[in-house]
């Protein structure tokens, strides 16, 4: 391989491992539960 293409590959490896090491901790936001209207039998 030519020596663009090595330093190519270096880079991107470089980026790679910075950006999944930089990887922030994600929160999950329950939603509110839904609740089912209750169900009437007039007819």
């Amino acid at each position: 391989m030519s020596k663009t293409v090595k330093a190519m590959v270096a880079i991107c490896l470089v980026a790679f491992t910075a950006a999944c090491a930089a990887e922030e901790e994600v929160v999950y936001v329950e939603p509110d539960p839904i609740v089912s209207e209750p169900v009437s039998t007039k007819y």
